[in-house]
This record gives C-alpha cells, sequence and structure tokens, in this order.
C-alpha cells in the first residue's frame, strides 16, 4: 500500500509515517522505528497537537512528501483530491475566479450552464437552453418557431406562428354579405395549444336551403320563406329541394332534389327522403312469371319508381317508369305471351344480378328445362314458330342505310322481316344527376355453332331514343366496340366478329352450316346446364350442345339529366321463325358519370 493511501489515518492519529524517503532526524529521538514521538506537553486538550491545522499538515506534507493535504496546497484552480493529488477543481477555500460558481466541485457559469441555470443544481429539460440564468429556448433551427411560447416542448415545426395558444377570434366561413342576416350568425375560433392554427368556427350558422313555412329565413337573404330554385335544377325549396344553396349537406346544390336518385357513398342526401345513402329497397319479389303487369318487368329489372310525364305539382316530376309496353319490334301489336316471363334466375347456375327476379325474352318459349312453367319449356333446337312477325325498328334500319347491320364477311340477311319478336318498351324520366345507366344482359342462341355468319343472324338490340349526343347515331346500344374503330350488334354473327365474346359454349368447329371454321372463346359449358341450350342436338353434320350464350355482359348507354326517353329491348329471328334465341335481362344502375354506349363483359 502506498503511503499516500492512509495519510488521512495517520493526520488522525497525530502520527508521522514512514515513507519512501529517508526518515528526518530530531533531536528527541533516535533514527530506529521510523517514528517520531509526541511531545505530550504539545498535544492539545482534545488530542491533537496543540499547533495550528497548517502547521500540522504542512509537518505531515513535508513527511509524506506527496502533492497535497489540503486545497491550499495546490495552485490556484485546482484542489486536492483527498488522495494526495492536485486536481482541476473549487472549493469553498479555493473559490472560482472570473465570476465563475462552483458547484459539484467544478466552476461553472451559472448564467449560461444547462445543468446549473441560476443556482447549482437547477437542471434546464429538454431543449431548454439557460439564458441568463433563466431556462428557456434559444434560437429556433430555421423553418421552426417557438409558436406556444412553452420551452418545454421546444420549437414547432412551422414556418409561421398563427396566433397565441388559446387565443379567440370571431368567425364567419360563408359569404360575409349574409352575417347577421336572417338566421346566420358568426361564430368563435380558438388557437391551438401549438399557436399554429385556428379551430373550427363554433357556433356560427351558414346559409341554409329555405325550410317553407317556420318563418325563418334560413338562406339569409333577407326574405323568410320564399320559394325560390337557386340552383336552378327545376325543384323549388319549396317544392322538394333540400339542398338549394352549397352548404355543409351538399356542394353541389343542382344535383340533389327530390327528382335525383341515391348515390351510394357520397354522404348527401341526394333525393331530399330525408335519408343519406340510403337504397331503393328491391321490388321484384314474388312476381308472376307469365305476369301481364307491364310495369313488372321493369321492376324485375330493377326499375322500382314510376311517375308521371307531366304531373300537377312540380315537385312529383321524379325519375321512375313513365310508361311500359309489350310490343311487336316495329312497335305495333302484342308479343306471343310465351315469348316474355320473369323468373329468379334462368338453368341451374344462372342466377339474377340484382334482386329476387329477371327478365327473359326469347324468340321461341322464354323458359328453361329445369322445371320452368307458365310458359313451360319447349326445345331451342329446332324451335317453335309463334307465328309472329313485324318490320324491324324502322330507325334503327334507316340509320344503316336500310341494310341490317352485320359482322365482316357474313352473308346479309335473306329478308328485313323480324320473326317471333318481343319488344319491352319503357318509357323513362331520368334523374337529375344521371348521366347514364347500365344493365346486365345475358344472349342465348340456338344458331350457336352451326349457323354463325349465315342468312340466319338472330338479333338483340337495346335502342334508347335520347338526346344525349354521346349514344350511337342508329341508337343502338347492344354493340360490342372490336377495338379497331368498328362496332357491331348483338346476335349470332357476333361471334365472328368478337373473338371470346360468347364464353358459355362449347370451342372447336362453327358454321357448319355455311362456311366452317373454329372458334376457340369459350369459358365453360356450366351456365348451360338446365337452360335447355345444354340439351344434345344434331345439324349439318355437327351433334353437340343445342346452343351456346355470352355469358353476363354490362350493356351502357347515357341520357341527359332529368330527360324523358325511351328505350326498346327487342329480339327476334332473323330469315325463318325457328332456332331461337333468348336474352336476360336484369340490374339497372343509373350513374352520375356518363359511359361509353356498348356491352362490356360483367
Amino acid at each position: 500500500m502506498r503511503g499516500y493511501e492512509w495519510i488521512g489515518w495517520v493526520a488522525a492519529m497525530g502520527l508521522v509515517a514512514c515513507s519512501d524517503v529517508e526518515p528526518r532526524q530530531d533531536a528527541d529521538s533516535t533514527a530506529t522505528g521510523g517514528v517520531v514521538p509526541i511531545d505530550p506537553e504539545t498535544e492539545g486538550a482534545d488530542g491533537t497537537d496543540a499547533q495550528s491545522d497548517t502547521e500540522s499538515d504542512t509537518a505531515i506534507s513535508d513527511s509524506f512528501g506527496g502533492e497535497c493535504l489540503v486545497d491550499e496546497d495546490c495552485p490556484d484552480g485546482e484542489i486536492c483530491d483527498g488522495q494526495g493529488f492536485c486536481i482541476p477543481g473549487c472549493s469553498d477555500t479555493k473559490p472560482c475566479e472570473m465570476g465563475l460558481s462552483c458547484c459539484d466541485a467544478q466552476c461553472v457559469d451559472l448564467t449560461a450552464s444547462t445543468e446549473h441555470c441560476g443556482s447549482c443544481g437547477e437542471e434546464c429539460e429538454g431543449e431548454m437552453s439557460c439564458v441568463e440564468a433563466q431556462c428557456g429556448l434559444g434560437d429556433c433551427a430555421e423553418g421552426t418557431n417557438d409558436c406556444n411560447g412553452d420551452a418545454s416542448d421546444g420549437c414547432e415545426t412551422t414556418g409561421e406562428c398563427t396566433c397565441a395558444p388559446g387565443e379567440t377570434q370571431s368567425c364567419y366561413s360563408a359569404d360575409p354579405d349574409t352575417l347577421d342576416v336572417g338566421a346566420c350568425v358568426g361564430g368563435e375560433q380558438t388557437c391551438n395549444d401549438s399557436g399554429t392554427s385556428w379551430g373550427p368556427c363554433v357556433g356560427e350558422v351558414v346559409p341554409t336551403s329555405e325550410i317553407c313555412g317556420n318563418a325563418i329565413d334560413d338562406n339569409c337573404n333577407g326574405e323568410s320563406d320564399e320559394d325560390i330554385d337557386a340552383d336552378g335544377d327545376g325543384f323549388t325549396t319549396c317544392g322538394g329541394d333540400c339542398c338549394d344553396v352549397a352548404g355543409p349537406d351538399c356542394s353541389s346544390p343542382e344535383l340533389v332534389n327530390a327528382g335525383a336518385f341515391e348515390v351510394d357513398g357520397n354522404m348527401v342526401d341526394d333525393d331530399c327522403d330525408g335519408m343519406v345513402d340510403n337504397p331503393l329497397p328491391e321490388c321484384d319479389a314474388a312476381l308472376a312469371s307469365n305476369s301481364n303487369d307491364v310495369f313488372d318487368y321493369a321492376r324485375a329489372i330493377d326499375l322500382c319508381q314510376i311517375t308521371e310525364e307531366a304531373p300537377a305539382n312540380p315537385e312529383d316530376a321524379v325519375w321512375g317508369v313513365i310508361e311500359a309496353e309489350l310490343l311487336l319490334a316495329d312497335d305495333s301489336g302484342s308479343p306471343d305471351p310465351n315469348s316474355r316471363s320473369l323468373r329468379d334466375g334462368f338453368g341451374n347456375n344462372v342466377s339474377t344480378q340484382f334482386g329476387q327476379s329477371l327478365v327473359v325474352l326469347s324468340t321461341g318459349h322464354a323458359a328453361d328445362n329445369a322445371g320452368d312453367a307458365n310458359p313451360g319449356f319447349n326445345a331451342y333446337q329446332v324451335g317453335v314458330d309463334l307465328g309472329e312477325s313485324s318490320g324491324v325498328p324502322a330507325g334503327w334500319l334507316a340509320a344503316n342505310g336500310g341494310n341490317l347491320p352485320n359482322a365482316p364477311g357474313c352473308p346479309d340477311p335473306l329478308n328485313s322481316t323480324a320473326f317471333n319478336p318481343v319488344n319491352l318498351h319503357l318509357r323513362v324520366r331520368a334523374p337529375t344527376n344521371a348521366n347514364s345507366f347500365s344493365v346486365q344482359m345475358y344472349f342465348y342462341s340456338a344458331e350457336y355453332p352451326e349457323y354463325v355468319c349465315t342468312q340466319f343472324n338472330d338479333f338483340f338490340v337495346a335502342l334508347v331514343d335520347s338526346a344525349d349526343p354521346e349514344n350511337p347515331a342508329d341508337t343502338n346500344i347492344a354493340i360490342y366496340d372490336d377495338g379497331m374503330g368498328s362496332t357491331w350488334p348483338v346476335g349470332i354473327n357476333l361471334v365472328s366478329a368478337a373473338d371470346g365474346l360468347f364464353t358459355a359454349c362449347e370451342n372447336g368447329g362453327i358454321a357448319q352450316c355455311g362456311t366452317s371454321s373454329t372458334y376457340n372463346g369459350c369459358t365453360g359449358t356450366g351456365e348451360l346446364d338446365g337452360t335447355g341450350f345444354d340439351l344434345t342436338a344434331s345439324a349439318c353434320g355437327h351433334t353437340g350442345r343445342a346452343g351456346g350464350g355470352t355469358g353476363w355482359l354490362t350493356l351502357s348507354g347515357n341520357v341527359e339529366p332529368g330527360e324523358v326517353f325511351d328505350v326498346r329491348f327487342i329480339i327476334w329471328d332473323t330469315s325463318d321463325g325457328v332456332w331461337d334465341s333468348t336474352v336476360l335481362l336484369d340490374n339497372w344502375v343509373w350513374s352520375v358519370d356518363a359511359s361509353e354506349p356498348g356491352v362490356t363483359p360483367s
């Protein structure tokens, strides 16, 4: 053990320790033993040397030979570490210079130290600095500010301070000219805790649509209960318009009124029925398959509202079906009752697309062979001639230059007669917020595969008589765009123009009764099961299923908002009255967006 490690004990005992140096010779002692006897006469009353502490310490230091015993043994700016060595520091006997203070044996500037700010042990937290002996923020980094004046949470990450936390101010978010007019009053907003933005305007009342009969100027124009049409949508505030001016309930008031349809998911009461985003209930449950109420055919395709063309009250001019008829292709006469029906599905594997019912229109019997009745099933191949005929739709034919449009390379029909036609004609008022509609359709024909690209091109057309200029010039939206600038009507010859549009069928040879070729666009025959088109039949050397189908297609067309228009769904046999075709219709849907007219796979 080195001598300086026990100097403190030696001093306390009033002894002088031996060290590595030669012992000092005293007149009253001998050199033997290395201990200097203490003269009792010089011992103090408390058992210590009566000499001063300084003298005693000096004697010990001289005897030991170390650097220090007390702080005074060390140079300025140093103190004795208790082990005989001088180290940088301070004490009561070795105070700091230059106005610094001694804290934890170190000289510190109490005006700037974050550990000893203003006084020893006073530490600044977080991002705070010590400025003039006070904890606070120093300079914020560029692009930040201490907007809330709270040093404990640092500088806010914002370029500018907007307001003082908790500060309030008056506010009004609507047209200033309406403030304090009628029901409209301002509110108050409060600065947020960080001072970076104002909160919401609490308590303000802004203009809303005029509520009739409440004696309040709701739209803040200086008049009460006036019957106006500020948004020009044809519906007045007292005539069914729940949003005549833009406000918190709607941003496009011209699209919101009693004549609009409810748009799903936009959180607006579009049709002003007092409910937001509520769909129309289904209206096609328990419809008789052979119903003579033609409006049931509109209900079966989910057009659930019935309306008037010229109601006595303008507020009653809502969207819906105005008129429904079952006619022949040229709008004359009545089709055979067996050619149309309402079903809950078709065959074993084809279900409704919405609701409980769908429409079946056929050039034979509108029935499958899975148990349908009223009417009952009759084989589609060779089929049945119902004995009805008419001209094809005159306007459509004229728009096509007097010729029935046909797939490229296929022969023209033998004549322009529509055999066994059925025409579902609906006169409809479009919603005031609708720009298009769509219907799901499924076309089957026993002409597949033997009579593809022959004169026996059974047709299905959907003619839309609308003012919208974006529909085809011949009004038929049941067309397929081949992607190369041409469109072709839905029919059996479409197989030649649209590879892959017929999908419910057998691949292989086609047109056995014409110019034979091959088709490989079929994806399966499961949706033919139970329809009657799955039965085995033979013709022109071909033996196989009695027909094929397109699968579900989406049929789209455009309308002008709020207009009254006509749509005709027509199917007929071409060139003869047998080898029947059938179309299914379901799931009418309105849209606020315009469409690309035609059919696409669903």
